[in-house]
């Protein structure tokens, strides 16, 4: 199995191997070059992609030959567009889940009751989201994410366990925080790229070709594309044969603690 535990322990026995090889038999140096930048690609792919399992498990998708998916929302609450994307969650009937940002709830707590008051789940996507959160120590982390579950409690009487990463980044000091504060990782295998793609018609080609049994998807609340796409993905999934379960129903979690 690809994780940190096993790498470290191939490229222990690799690098071993590459000092025995060159006191013997006069190795060049550049072999241990060349184990330095495997080994950094290999750790680079475990932290940026969420699915590889790499420093802890992460639940993306549901085992399942069901025609069920889930939708997400990350880096609410907005006022400019969640209320909008409510409205459409309400008129379709479909429930989907909110990882929010804890340092966004203050002044937006009316929308926080109100995803809570229509059957949404809540989830904790850190207080901060900050750029270098992926280089917090694990005690910083751990508080960060605990100062979220506080001000999401104020506001809406929920502790969530569910938990994403800020941008899907994972390493072994996130793993320490996750695993102490007892929060349950939760990641996506369809991400929508809303925040980066601007073309409607792109988007909506995207994600409808990620509609199959047990997805996860990954939208923002912030993102005006997605808001004008969403309709017309819903009709999409109704159209073949899908429905859109609550995330933690999807993949059989407890939401709350």
């Amino acid at each position: 199995m690809l994780n940190f535990r096993n790498i470290n322990i191939l490229f222990v026995i690799l690098l071993a191997a590459g000092i025995w090889g060159q006191f013997h038999y006069g190795l060049h140096w550049s072999i241990f070059v060349l184990l330095f930048v495997i080994y950094s690609l290999i750790v680079f792919y475990g932290c940026y992609y969420i699915g590889s399992n790499f420093f802890m498990k992460v639940v993306c998708a549901a085992e399942t030959t069901s025609k069920e998916i889930a939708i997400s929302f990350d880096d609410g609450p907005a006022v400019k567009h969640t209320p909008e994307i409510l409205d459409i969650l309400q008129r379709e009937n479909v429930k989907a889940a909110f990882f929010c940002i804890g340092n966004r709830i203050h002044g937006n707590e009316s929308i926080m009751q109100r995803i809570k008051a229509e059957g949404h789940l809540l989830g904790n996507h850190s207080y901060s989201h900050h750029f270098w959160f992926d280089m917090f120590s694990a005690k910083k982390m751990l508080a960060d994410l605990r100062m979220m579950n506080e001000v999401m409690k104020n506001a809406t009487g929920l502790s969530p366990r569910l938990f994403r990463p800020p941008y899907g980044v994972t390493n072994p000091n996130l793993k320490k925080a996750v695993e102490n504060g007892g929060y349950i990782p939760v990641g996506w295998n369809v991400r929508s790229l809303d925040t980066v793609i601007k073309d409607e018609h792109k988007l909506l080609e995207k994600i409808k070709a990620g509609i199959k049994p047990g997805a996860v998807f990954l939208f923002h609340d912030t993102s005006k594309t997605t808001l004008a796409v969403l309709p017309e993905f819903l009709q999409e999934v109704k159209i073949k044969g899908y429905r859109v379960v609550p995330l933690d129903k999807l993949l059989h979690l407890p939401a709350y603690a």
